[in-house]
């Protein structure tokens, strides 16, 4: 039971992750250390739709059976839950204090570096190499000037949305601030609090086909490459602290404190997000090495 009740917290943490801009849900998955897990079983998810299509009803069935629906259904449920029981409360508090929680997710972010880190095996060149770049990317991405589309279309409300989710399963990017890029964040809250059927619908459209066609991709690198895998996470988690210092301005140029400025509680709260994770990045150390490594098993 305590288990469900923490697949649920995860799910939770990882769902108001993924609406503000910024944060990843992929960088709180690592942070729970349930990453390879969730991608693992969303990648079996998709191989069974494929099955559903192909009409293969026995091999859907046999596929379903296989999912770990004891993780996935508290997860589900936590991540569907957190716009009502979280993310309204965080945007206010975004909006009130933007440094104060700025300074606390990058608090988080750093602290969570070691997990995907620890995870490499071989720490050589190549590692190193793929860190730079991939935090490069991530730190121009995080610098691209956002936009808003008064009414954009739907083709690209289709692509954006495959793109979006696509990011938000990566760790350091986030989805939402890709809308914001792309000029559709601004249309896509309006569409759900209006309730846009047609909208939403293309939305759903296109994060269904970005997150089928991403997550497996990213579990047959997560099996055969997992090392690389991991050291490109490393680096766009570190590239996208960009978007989380806590001084910015409207460009999104990194800026140096003023005179002005309360210093104290943006400091604050990044020693307190710092050791949040530092908590849980020993406490799934520790379980870790008790119970030894849990990939979700994928059918061949």
């Amino acid at each position: 039971m305590l288990q469900h009740l923490a697949n649920f917290v995860y799910g939770l943490g990882i769902g108001i992750a993924n609406v503000i801009p910024g944060v990843s849900g992929g960088t709180m998955a690592l942070i729970f250390g349930i990453y390879e897990r969730v991608i693992g079983a969303a990648s079996q998810g998709v191989r069974a739709g494929l099955l559903l299509l192909k009409t293969d009803f026995a091999g859907f069935l046999s596929r379903l059976r296989q999912m770990p629906w004891m993780f996935l259904g508290p997860l589900t449920l936590g991540i569907l839950a957190a716009p009502f029981l979280g993310a309204s409360l965080l945007s206010d508090l975004l909006e009130r204090y933007p440094e104060v929680m700025r300074g606390l997710f990058f608090g988080l972010i750093v602290g969570s570096l070691p997990i995907p880190w620890l995870r490499i095996g071989n720490r050589g060149a190549r590692t190193w190499i793929l860190i730079v770049l991939a935090a490069a990317a991530a730190w121009m991405l995080s610098g691209l000037p956002t936009r808003a589309d008064a009414d954009p279309g739907m083709l690209m409300v289709f692509g954006s949305a495959a793109l979006a989710i696509s990011a938000m399963v990566l760790p350091g990017v986030s989805g939402a601030y890709l809308l914001l890029i792309l000029g559709i964040y601004q249309a896509t809250l309006n569409a759900l609090e209006s309730f846009d059927v047609v909208f939403i619908s293309v939305f759903a459209a296109g994060a269904g086909v970005g997150l089928a066609a991403f997550t497996v991709l990213l579990n047959w690198l997560l099996k055969h490459r997992h090392d690389a895998t991991m050291a490109v996470l490393v680096g766009l988690m570190a590239g996208s602290l960009r978007a989380l210092w806590p001084w910015l301005s409207t460009e999104s140029e990194v800026l140096m404190p003023g005179s002005g400025d309360a210093v104290l509680p943006v400091v604050a709260a990044g020693v307190l997000g710092l050791l949040l994770t530092g908590v849980l990045t020993w406490w799934e150390l520790s379980r870790s090495g008790s119970e030894g490594k849990q990939p979700v098993p994928e059918a061949g």
